[in-house]
């Protein structure tokens, strides 16, 4: 038998419920079901941000938030205008659930979980009365005359409008792609960079405001970087995975990078620094005492590094030894050998091509009545929300325009 409604979405994830319940508010008449193929909906948004889901980023500027999206900057810009992190604040505010900014512009729960995120939308679609079917794998999309048929393991649907929000998922990809859609093919964005070096061996949770720089390319961010015990993390490395989320897959994750533990400090600047300090502590050992803004343990390892005893003293620094510090501060070289996920967010470039969507509503140019929502389309952008935000406006645009 055939289960009829008038908006299937596929997909209950964070963009599949926000969809839903923003349709049903405007048009309570219609008949809407989400289709979820796990047993659980969001659980994505259970595990993000450390389990407290952070909902958006406080950035109220549509062209300075677009600057976040490694892939989607132009195409996002008026749907920005239309739906921006403010309109995130206000809508959740309304549906009781309150949020806090935290000093790095993350914005989370005043609860500070998780579980507050599903909980008002779970309540938000048995008030609306949207059906929410668990166990749900699409197996087949059909298009008939002016409605979809999609087939999933256990039972068939027929519908007016088809909502996709399945996120990254290859199989949805592939049958999209039998409909004449083209995918730009996924590589993983936000990830942790694996390398071992006798410098930071023993410093993991060490952290310092860097500069970082892929040799051979343009890539280039700035921002806390984070020793780990598997290499590097932190939003100055996040920031360089998604950026350079295609480069960096194609030379197969094994590239070197360069460190300035000094930030905007080059070297000239440095080693002239490092001669002021030679005359001001001559009688005082090199290692002993970080006269940077970072972590002594840190500060001994590069003086190591740069074959300078221990206990050598600053009136006894040779030439050349000053110069091997000055490069280990400002250009500090180190080889990248593969990638580790950030937590649990995994997170990929790469799906619909944005060309063939109109983003005035989210309808695909190629059929009438399919639309796409969130992660599912080749836009992603850095940690701090915008992931999240992306799913919000989309959402929000498609249930208008529906």
């Amino acid at each position: 038998m055939i289960k009829n409604f008038d908006i299937i979405i596929v997909g209950g994830g964070a963009a599949g419920f926000f969809t839903a319940i923003n349709i049903a508010e405007k048009n309570p008449k219609l008949k809407i079901a989400i289709l979820e193929r796990g047993k659980e909906v969001l659980s994505k948004v259970r595990v993000s941000g450390g389990g407290r889901c952070n909902v958006t980023h406080a950035c109220f500027e549509p062209n300075e938030l677009v600057k976040f999206y490694p892939r989607g900057e132009k195409e996002l810009r008026g749907p920005f205008h239309q739906f921006c992190s403010g309109d995130t604040i206000e809508w959740f505010e309304k549906h009781g659930v309150e949020l806090k900014i935290e000093e790095d512009g993350r914005m989370f729960p005043v609860s500070n979980s998780s579980q507050t995120i599903i909980d008002c939308f779970l309540k938000a679609t048995e008030k609306l009365g949207i059906k929410v079917l668990t166990g749900q794998s699409v197996q087949s999309i059909f298009k008939k005359e002016n409605h979809w048929k999609i087939d999933t393991q256990s039972d068939n649907f027929a519908t007016e409008k088809l909502v996709m929000a399945t996120g990254s998922n290859p199989k949805i990809w592939e049958m999209l792609q039998q409909h004449g859609h083209a995918v730009v093919s996924p590589v993983p964005s936000l990830f942790t960079f694996n390398i071992k070096d006798s410098r930071i061996k023993e410093l993991p949770g060490v952290a310092a405001q860097v500069t970082v720089h892929v040799k051979d390319t343009k890539l280039e961010s700035t921002g806390p970087l984070l020793i780990t015990h598997w290499g590097m993390s932190g939003p100055a490395i996040l920031k360089l995975s998604a950026w350079g989320a295609r480069i960096l897959h194609d030379k197969n994750y094994q590239f070197t990078i360069f460190v300035n533990w000094l930030n905007d400090v080059d070297f000239e600047d440095a080693e002239k620094t490092l001669k002021d300090l030679k005359q001001e502590h001559a009688k005082k050992a090199v290692s002993k005492k970080s006269p940077f803004d970072f972590p002594n343990r840190l500060w001994e390892s590069l003086v190591l590094a740069s074959g300078i005893e221990i206990e050598t003293k600053w009136a006894d620094l040779s030439k050349v030894q000053l110069q091997n510090l000055t490069s280990q501060l400002t250009k500090a070289e180190f080889k990248v050998n593969g990638k580790s996920t950030f937590k649990e967010e995994f997170v990929t470039a790469g799906g619909i091509d944005l060309k063939e969507i109109n983003f005035k509503t989210m309808e695909s140019k190629i059929h009438q009545n399919l639309y796409f929502a969130g992660e599912i389309v080749n836009i992603d952008a850095i940690t701090g929300g915008f992931n999240f935000q992306n799913a919000w406006t989309s959402g929000f645009i498609l249930a208008q325009n529906i």
